[in-house]
């Protein structure tokens, strides 16, 4: 199932992330990605934005269609948790270049919330590595890897495996803390694992 269309008209930014960004705080950067689950007779999609600092589900929706209502919606949650005021923020947003987040629309939420946007310039899942390891988390070890009935019952399933994920998993990535823990932490995070392919990859 293939949940990026990179083939439209709208500006594709470019990659702000790959010339050795180090992430040393909350709201810094944020990951973008949609994933797609399984119902008895369809898919639905599950967007989702994650911080990369505390690995932290900042934002989700889980949509019956891959137009970029469900993306902005998810963005509007992440927005809504943000602290401290909007014109000193320093936040990057990173996605895919899918119409999603290409579009007008998306574009300007992230503008009028003074957030860079930030792009991947491949198909590569490694330019959005982290994104990737947290859609794997969720289907892998979270449950949501399976064929649910319907609607109602993925999306209940991902309102349960987000909030386990967020407050009741802990990560090597932050010090052994859950993402909730790691984004409300003063201490600095500390990667508990040994990195052997990238270093954002958790």
């Amino acid at each position: 199932m293939v949940t990026t269309n990179s083939n439209h008209p709208y500006y594709k930014w470019p990659n702000l992330t790959d010339n050795n960004l180090i992430v040393t705080a909350i709201e810094q950067l944020w990951v973008s990605d949609i994933t797609y689950l399984r119902t008895e007779n369809d898919f639905v999609y599950l967007s989702l934005i994650t911080d990369a600092y505390s690995r932290k589900i900042m934002g989700h929706h889980v949509s019956q269609s891959l137009k970029a209502s469900g993306c902005i919606i998810a963005l509007n949650k992440a927005v809504s948790g943000l602290s401290g005021e909007k014109e000193n923020r320093t936040l990057i947003h990173h996605s895919d270049r899918g119409i999603q987040y290409c579009c007008e629309p998306y574009v300007t939420m992230l503008q009028k919330n003074n957030i860079a946007i930030s792009m991947t310039q491949s198909g590569s899942p490694y330019d959005n590595a982290i994104a990737e390891r947290v859609n794997g988390i969720l289907k892998y070890h979270l449950g949501l890897n399976k064929v649910f009935k319907n609607y109602a019952e993925a999306l209940a399933a991902v309102c349960s495996a987000v909030d386990t994920y967020n407050c009741l998993r802990p990560h090597m990535s932050v010090s052994n803390l859950t993402p909730q823990m790691a984004h409300l932490t003063k201490e600095p995070l500390i990667k508990k694992w040994k990195n052997k392919k990238m270093t954002n990859r958790q």
